[in-house]
Formats: C-alpha cells, structure tokens, sequence
C-alpha cells in the first residue's frame, strides 16, 4: 500500500504499522473500538458477520472499514482464531490530550502491543478450561530431531529427542493448536498438520538456532547454563529457542512466566498414533466432540488443574511401572477412605483455576479477580492441609500433600488487602479492601463522603465564629465557598477572623470567603476519584509482584492440587461403577475377566439396559505370541469387545482402576487399534488404501509388548485378495511382532490358523436363532462361529423382505456348491434372474366362524368413547362370542 501525500496522518500511521504485520489483521485502536480497513476489513467482515462500511479515500478509492468494540473483543478475537487468521492488536500508547501538546494535527502515538495466534492465548474466553493449549516447535539439527511444546496460559514447558518419523503420534497425543517448523521444513509438515487440523507456522532458521536459542533460554532462566535443568541435544535446545522466540515476536517482550523445562523420554509412554486414538476415541469422539469420548465418560475432576492432569494421563500412558504403582496408590487410598475424600473434593471444588490466573498476572494481563483466585486457591490449600495433617498418606499423595502449605504470609496478605468479589478490571477499582490502606481510606472518604466533610467543616466554621447562619456553598465559577450575610461582613472582614477567610466575593445580600484548609479540601474532594483509582492501581502492581515472586511455589501447589483432584475423582469413579484396581507388571500377560466397556455401559445404564461383561486371555508362552481370532456376525459385539481391551490396559497404565472383575496388565508398550475405515478422498484414498496404510504402520511397528487390536483386515478388495492379507497379516503378527492381539474377522477360513500357529486361539461373539429371527447374546467363548448371519442381520437392518428371501436363496445355492466341490461361477450361472416382482403371498388360512365374530364386534368399538358400564357390556359380548 502506498503512502502517498494524500494520505491522512492517521492512514500513514495504519499503514506504517500494517507492513510490518503482513500476514495478521490489525486491530488498530481508535477510541472505544477496533478499526480494520482495506483488505484487513473485508476478510474481516466477512468472517464475523459484520457491517462493512467506508471511511475517507486512499490514491482516489474509498477505503474499506469495519470495526468491533473494544469491550467485547474476545468474542470476536475467538472468532478469528478459529477461523485460522492471526490478529496483531494494535494499542493507543498515549493520552489523545499528550498527542494535542504536539500540535492539533499530532496522531495519537500507536503500536502493537500482541500478536494473537492460536498457541499464544491466555484469556479465559478464549480457551477451554479443562484442556491444555500447547505450542510446539519441531527442530532438525545435524540428522538429529525434537519436539518442545508450551502452554503459556499455565507455564508447563516440555521438550523430548525424537526421530522425524515420530512426529505424527505426538502430534496426536499432545493435539497443538500451533506447530512452529523452519521455513526449510515447511512444505514437508504442512501435509501432516493438515490431518490434525493444527495451525502451521514457518519461522526463519535464525529462530531455530542452537547457539541463539541457548543465549534466549539462558537468559529468561536466568541461568549461566541449562545443564542444571538436564542434558539437552543441539535439537532440544533449537526447538526450545524457537518456542521462546516467537513468544517474544507474539507478545512484544512480555514474556509469560515459564517453568524450567521437563525433558521427556520417548519410550516413557504408551506409544499410540493418531489413527488408533482416532479409533479409541480416548478424548474425542468420531465427530470430533469430547462427549462420547473415553475422556468425557470418566471425567469426574472438579477443578480446571485436574481435569488438565487427567487429560495428560489418558492422553500419555506410562511405560515405568513405578509410576503406575505410585498413581494407583493414591487411587486406592482414596477409595479406601471415602469420608476424606470427600470432604478434600468439596475444598477441591472452590478452587479457581490456579495457573491461568498466574500466567495472566505474569503478562500484566490479568486483573483483581486473578488476585482473587491466587488467594481463594491459597486458602483452601490450607484447608486440606489441614484435613491431611493426620493421614497417612501413600508416597505421590504424600510429596503433593508437602507443596499444599507455606504460603501462609502471601494469604495473610491477600486476605487483608482484597474484598470477597473484586471486578474483572483493575481499572474499575473497589477491588483493595477497606482498612488496607490508610491514604486510600481517607481518599476514598472525601470521594463518598463529601458532603458529609463539607458539613463537619461548616459546623466547625460556625461554631468558631459565632454565626450560626454561616454556610458553605459550591458553584462552578468559585468552586467551594463560605457564606455569610451581609449583616455578619464587618465580623468576618475584622480580626481575628480576617487572618483565617479570605474575602472572595461580595453581593447584595451575602459576603463570600474561603480558607487555605476549605480550598485544600475542595481540590482533594475533586481529585479524590482519580486519586483512589491510582492508589489501587499501585497497590495492584504491589500485589502482583507478591505473587510472581512466590511462582515457584504456587507452581507447586498448583502441581499438588491437580494430584489430590485426580486420585479422588478416579476413586469417586472407582467406586460409582464398580471398577477394580489392575494389576500391572512387567509379565506379558493380559488377563481380564469381566471386562466392560467405559463408555459404551454408561450409554447402556442411560437407557436402563445391562452391559454383558466378558473375559479376555491373552497368556503368551515365553517369547511367543498370543492372539484371539474372533468370528461372529456384524452388531454381535465384535468392535466393542475389542476395544474396551485396550481401553482397559490404557486405564490401567495412566493409573486408574479399571472396569472389570479382575485385570491381570503385563506392561503394554505400544496400543494399535485398525478399527473400521472410510475413504481419505482429500488425499485420494480409498477405504482399501486407508486400511491398508494403517495396518502396514502396524506391521513396521509393533514390538513384542505391543497390543494390537484389528478388525476385518481385507474386506475393502476381493474375497480371496482380502483373505490372502488377512492370513498374512495374522502369521505376521504371530511370527515377527509376537504381539499380543485381537483379530476379528469374517473369514471363516482363518480359524485353521489355530491348528497351524501355537499362539493363536479361536473365539466367536455367540448368537441364537429363534424362526428365522437372529438374537444377540454379547457373549465371548473360545470356538469358532459356525456362520455368519449376514443375511439374518440384513433383515434386521430393513432390507426388502424380496431382497432377504433372494439372498437366502442365493446363500443355499452357494453352500450347496461348496459342498459338492463346484466353484460358485457355476452356480451363479444356473440361476435364474432376479425377479423385481415380489413374491407371491402365500394362501390364506380359512378364519374360524368364531374369531370372524370377535373381529367384528371389535370392528365396531371406539374404547375412547366408552363409559366403564359399556365397556364391561363389550367385554361379556367378547366372551360369548369366543365360545362361537
């Protein structure tokens, strides 16, 4: 855009501003609102669904405008972020009347102040409170890769060593709203962040610079070297820097308040890629919501910091079996003592969300309820401390329970300076309790108080001189005066009272004066508001500083919070829905009997309906596998019974009790999960391709601890074609990964693979048959389905009963071939063409004389108008004729 001499000073100051923000739109303050202009506005109309208006000419074409209002910003804000665009908001850094000083045609001296990005949100408004908000940063450094990743709205800061290949599970597993890659590897990960719907952002290489991004990290730690926070690769320390970076760029300087960062291990977790969480639906169900999700059915945290936790957990199951045994310790302590923990979950359920509250405060964006919620959260920290001081706790609950105190003076503080319910804005003030203060006490007096000052004053006037009509009065022109009538002047104008009021004003009938002290007291009564207001804005700041000085330690309680929430609310669960503690060990074994699916029996309970529990024995023999084949026809159960294996070895390893009788979990490294598929059309595959995809990830993959579940491998191609995979696919399994696995499938042929390979059992999802009608039992035995019942389940589904009876026909002729040794091309040669019309009906039975008469007589009966009489007269009619 040019800035040619036409243009306005205020036009040349957007400009200016927007080329250096090309790829944002600018908010750009103009007194109570946000104005957009050119094709900022027009992008911007369009995506809030706002009036799109015009505001003076630029090179001779009128300019495009749009604005929202500054008080209601968020909403729009959110708006925008959702819809991909980035938001670079643009503040007046002066007073309008500063700018004036300059000269009247001086523009209001403006900057940028934050660039809003999907990863760099704080507000409350703008994010959801129960899952985290992470930006991540990929860096290759010398064939060396790794992955950081940052929530600046609560601090926590992670960094893990990973090979390329890797980055598509966890990106999965953490789900970034913001990926950060170097302009080099731009092209390559934009087709992957597609997939998770994650925003891609390509920095320069210098941001990605181990030498710069050591010096960035050092200095915001404050630290001569990041050894004391572990032993970081070139590649860490690249995508560390440039996390910090661009947080830097986005928030102009400001940096959020970040914790020291946490190196992961890669093998430290349950490895599970983005299609088996797709197919797990462990915090999102199929549509992409959370409800119906596994997350969504056990959540019962009653605090922001621990459903965050839980979140973590489900999302990353732990490999170390000393965690898992620690975190179902708490569990067990938890339900064991039920009285505890609920009075911990009502304390619990009072505490504000700690860390967003403290990220804010540190970006100076936050406000007197941020200073609330410290406090509010400091307070009932001490309460369960206090409740805990007798218990004897297990080690996790007893190292959190150590971070719940010591903050006895920021608490004191905070309660002795804040009022019960302070506004959202600082600005707004009435947020600093009364008797905190004594300056803004006396300020606050004379703000509210004025009138009764005045009067106290007059009262002492009067009384010192003696005349009982003396008043003070206020215009516009004297501001605050004393008055007296015209027969007292002489008294006043006269000593000793002469050396005290200076004469202002005579009129006919009045004599006016004022005092040093009355003129005092004027000027402090008209300042006293903004008085007030910038004495709560310095004690604002004070507190502020209190607080982020004790970071580390609220950081802490926060961390202890968090664990206390989980361990109850995973034993409120526990012990709502009858779930056990599993056992996990370093076996290979997965041992489940009465195993239910989460999500699918609480559906089930919604309606009224049991949940057939079912048993799973997967027993490795040494260094062997162990895999079930199971049969049985479609809506038998097959899915779910598949799935909520593997949903109970993930329960069982984040450290929840688990639904089941018993659970007897060896340690799973990896979970695989090929569960159904459909067309990737935007990539150009078919439900085939997909499938085939997946389950090769499967076979690359998968190692002797793995758990692997699959369902109807190669039914997307030809019958033999997908029967061939299928077998293949199974020895695979059995002979290379020796994984443990559940493999359902249609071919019937495949249960031979039980007499060919020692670890494999056949098994099958049991069904009755009652005239032609097929029952559902939900029922896993050892066996092998005689039969498919597809033509029985098409029936169900509402087929036209001409179609079933065809296809029934079909199916004898074809099993009657098989029997006989003839392939089916030979008999599907020898039948006859498929009739359109419907069959026949079958002949009708002759009606007996006496249900003939029944019928008629009921023929011509309206029960809605019959009187009780009447109808006990029909009900005798009915009776005769019966007995004809």
């Amino acid at each position: 855009m040019s800035t040619a001499a036409s243009v306005t000073p205020m036009m040349a100051q957007f400009l200016e501003i927007k080329e250096q923000y090309p790829h944002a739109l600018l908010f750009y303050r103009m007194g109570d609102f946000y104005e957009m202009f050119f094709a900022d506005a027009e992008a911007a109309a369009s995506a809030l669904d706002i009036a799109l208006t015009k505001r003076g000419k630029h090179l001779g074409e009128d300019i495009p405008m749009c604005g929202v209002p500054v008080h209601a910003a968020e909403n729009y804000l959110l708006t925008l972020i959702r819809k991909g665009f980035r938001v670079a908001v643009c503040e007046q850094m002066e007073d309008p009347a500063e700018a004036k000083k300059r000269g009247s045609k001086s523009v209001v001296r403006r900057d940028v102040v934050r660039l809003v990005t999907p990863g760099t949100l704080t507000e409350d408004s703008l994010l959801e409170a129960r899952r985290h908000n992470f930006l991540a940063a990929f860096a290759t450094v010398r064939g060396e890769s790794a992955l950081a990743w940052v929530d600046i709205s609560t601090g926590a800061f992670h960094v893990m060593p990973m090979a390329a290949v890797k980055l598509g599970p966890e990106l999965a597993r953490l789900s970034p709203s913001e990926l950060l890659v170097s302009e080099a590897d731009e092209a390559e990960a934009r087709e992957l962040v597609d997939d998770f719907g994650i925003s891609l952002t390509p920095l320069s290489r210098g941001s990605f610079d181990s030498s710069g991004a050591q010096t960035r990290l050092t200095d915001l730690f404050k630290v001569g070297t990041l050894e004391s926070f572990g032993s970081f690769s070139r590649a860490e320390v690249s995508a560390m820097g440039a996390v910090v970076d661009y947080l830097e760029i986005t928030q102009k300087g400001k940096l959020p308040l970040l914790r020291p960062p946490q190196r992961e291990a890669l093998d430290g977790n349950v490895q599970i890629d983005a299609a088996t969480r797709r197919n797990l639906e462990i915090t999102h169900a199929m549509n992409g919501a959370r409800a119906g999700s596994l997350l969504s059915s056990i959540d019962r945290t009653v605090t922001a910091v621990g459903a965050r936790l839980l979140e973590r957990r489900i999302s990353s199951p732990s490999r170390a079996l000393p965690v898992i045994t620690a975190r179902l310790d708490a569990v067990d302590f938890a339900c064991d003592h039920t009285r505890l923990s609920e009075d911990l979950r009502d304390s619990l359920r009072k505490v504000p969300d700690l860390d967003r509250a403290l990220s804010r405060l540190s970006l100076d964006r936050g406000g007197p309820r941020d200073l609330a919620a410290i406090r509010n959260a400091l307070g009932q920290a001490e309460v369960l401390a206090a409740r805990l001081s007798d218990a004897q706790l297990p080690s996790l609950l007893a190292e959190s329970a150590q971070g719940l105190s010591g903050q006895e003076e920021l608490l004191a503080l905070l309660d002795a300076a804040l009022v019960a319910e302070p506004p959202l804005l600082a600005r707004d003030g009435g947020f600093i309790a009364p008797g905190y203060d004594q300056e803004l006490d006396e300020v606050r007096r004379l703000r509210d108080e004025g009138r009764g000052v005045i009067a106290s004053m007059q009262s002492q006037y009067a009384e010192e001189t003696g005349i009982s009509s003396l008043k003070i009065k206020h215009n516009n022109v004297l501001g605050y005066f004393i008055e007296v009538t015209a027969t007292h002047a002489d008294k006043m104008l006269n000593p000793p009272h002469s050396d005290a009021f200076k004469h202002r004003q005579t009129t006919a009938n009045q004599v006016r004066f004022t005092t040093p002290e009355l003129t005092s007291l004027e000027t402090r009564i008209l300042n006293a508001a903004g008085q007030a207001q910038s004495i709560e804005l310095r004690l604002y700041g004070q507190l502020r500083e209190a607080i982020l000085d004790a970071a580390p330690e609220i950081t802490r309680l926060s961390r202890a919070l968090a664990e206390f929430d989980l361990a109850t609310a995973l034993a409120d669960l526990s012990r709502a829905e009858d779930w056990v503690r599993p056992r996990v060990d370093m076996s290979r074994r997965l041992e489940i009997e009465g195993g239910r699916h989460p999500v699918v029996e609480q559906a089930l309970k919604r309606e009224g309906a049991p949940f057939i529990a079912n048993d799973c024995a997967l027993l490795p023999a040494g260094e062997a596998a162990a895999i079930w084949l199971l049969t049985g026809p479609n809506m038998a159960g097959k899915s779910t019974f598949l799935r909520q294996n593997a949903l109970i070895a993930l329960l069982a390893q984040m450290g929840s009790h688990v639904p089941a009788t018993t659970a007897h979990i060896g340690l799973v490294s990896q979970i695989f999960s090929r569960v159904g598929a459909s067309d990737d059309l935007a990539r150009g595959r078919s439900t085939f391709m997909v499938e085939m995809v997946e389950t090769a990830a499967i076979l690359n993959q998968a190692d002797d601890r793995a758990l692997v579940i699959l369902d109807e491998i190669g039914r997307g191609t030809a019958t033999y074609d997908g029967l061939s995979i299928a077998w293949a696919t199974m020895e695979h399994l059995h002979e290379v990964n020796r994984a443990r696995a559940l493999f359902a499938t249609h071919y019937h042929e495949m249960t031979e693979l039980s007499k060919r390979l020692d670890g494999v059992e056949n098994a099958t999802v049991t069904v009755r048959e009652h005239e032609g009608e097929v029952i559902f039992m939900h029922e896993v035995r050892m066996g092998a389905a005689d039969r498919s019942y597809g033509v029985q389940v098409a029936k169900l589904a509402g087929l036209p009963e001409s179609v079933v009876n065809r296809a029934r026909e079909v199916l004898a002729s074809l099993e009657d071939s098989d029997r006989k040794g003839a392939g089916p091309k030979a008999v599907i040669d020898d039948l006859p063409l498929f009739a359109a019309a419907p069959a026949p009906a079958p002949a009708q039975a002759k009606v007996p004389e006496h249900i003939r008469a029944v019928a008629e007589l009921l023929e011509g009966v309206t029960p809605d108008d019959l009187s009780p009489r009447e109808a006990l007269e029909v009900l005798y009619r009915l009776k005769d004729a019966s007995r004809g």
